[in-house]
């Protein structure tokens, strides 16, 4: 059976989107893209918020058309379209390129996709929350950038109390992105 593993790039100071959604604080280079790439190769499926999705949607879909976009730009692209897509919604009427709606977070059916997927892989603050707070999490990949942001939307709001966690792994790379990956202890 596969998990879900939270994988998010976050500041300093806990945010993952600064004031106006800004994401312009990423520090993702080419070192870091490709690492991305190599993570999310063996996924499953990718699962987000409507929000998240409809960004995605925006970018993703043809970023390899463009002849200047770097290799690890073209490279995710391709494999985005490819992998089955989960969008979590009670709004959205229609998603294009691989992607189901799902209107709520039912253990039950996330149980089934990861028999069915393998490692789903899970972004969102949301949508993060509620999976949390239902113990639907195995894993955290967190994706620290070394800047303090000071305003925004925090990765992690309401998650339900103190958990424990055990660092499985962590890795500085060039940029000082500073990855640390966490899982949940088995009960």
């Amino acid at each position: 059976m596969g998990k879900v593993i939270v994988m998010s790039s976050v500041s300093v100071d806990g945010f993952m989107e600064g004031p106006g959604r800004s994401l312009a604080w990423h520090m993702v280079d080419d070192e870091l893209h490709t690492h991305f790439n190599g993570v999310l190769r063996d996924a499953g499926a990718f699962m987000s918020g409507r929000v998240g999705y409809e960004l995605e949607a925006e970018v993703w879909p043809d970023a390899d058309a463009d002849p200047g976009a770097p290799a690890p730009v073209a490279d995710f692209a391709r494999m985005w379209r490819e992998k089955p897509k989960y969008v979590f919604s009670r709004t959205l009427s229609e998603a294009g390129w691989n992607t189901t709606i799902v209107r709520e977070v039912d253990p039950g059916h996330i149980a089934g996709l990861k028999d069915r997927h393998g490692d789903l892989y899970l972004g969102g603050t949301d949508l993060t929350g509620a999976f949390l707070r239902q113990g639907l999490v195995d894993e955290l990949r967190l994706y620290v950038h070394p800047v303090l942001v000071g305003g925004g939307r925090r990765q992690f709001l309401d998650e339900g109390g103190l958990r424990p966690l055990t660092l499985a792994e962590h890795r500085v790379f060039g940029n000082g992105v500073m990855l640390l990956r966490y899982a949940f202890p088995s009960d």
